[in-house]
């Protein structure tokens, strides 16, 4: 094998990586989506970090070694790209919000319950910032030990903190 063929070997070899990557992205762009609404308060922003977390996961891509679900890799790296990206926007005293979550549309369109959806995110955007992974992890379906190996606690810590965010929800929602 002379060196053109190597050459010709690794860009293959980046090619169906880079291949797999996107379609990985694809698969799971809703998850990425629903972590830059949680944590950015207009669309600008949320592109922007939708952007951080996508290079990030590219930058990390090959050091997953399966050793947990690909999902919570993403997670893990999702949710630490935008916790890092709100300190440094802290840091800098960064901007208000303009829009909020469009919500979906569909053939059946429920103004009530859409307005109870807005209501629940607009409470979730006012919990701190563990707060939210949290409840965002809970609302994809994730159980308690999958949250704690993404969120880097116990299981049983994480049991108390959603019951306690769920009472502080139930309770601003009531109001």
């Amino acid at each position: 094998m002379d060196k053109w063929d190597t050459n010709i070997s690794n860009q293959d070899q980046f090619m169906d990586r880079e291949r797999e990557f996107v379609q990985v992205i694809k698969a799971n762009e809703g998850v990425i989506f629903k972590i830059t609404t949680i944590y950015t308060d207009n669309r600008e922003d949320q592109q922007d970090l939708y952007q951080d977390i996508v290079y990030q996961l590219w930058k990390s891509f090959d050091s997953f070694r399966n050793e947990s679900k690909f999902s919570t890799w993403m997670y893990r790296i999702a949710l630490n790209t935008a916790l890092t990206r709100i300190k440094k926007n802290k840091r800098k005293g960064h901007s208000v919000a303009i829009d909020r979550v469009v919500l979906a549309q569909t053939e059946y369109y429920n103004t009530a319950f859409e307005d109870r959806i807005k209501m629940l995110y607009a409470h979730i955007q006012q919990l701190n910032i563990v707060e939210k992974g949290i409840m965002l992890l809970l609302l994809e379906g994730k159980k308690y030990d999958e949250i704690a190996e993404i969120i880097g606690m116990t299981s049983s810590n994480v049991g108390t903190r959603i019951s306690r965010i769920k009472e502080k929800l139930k309770s601003q929602m009531v109001k």
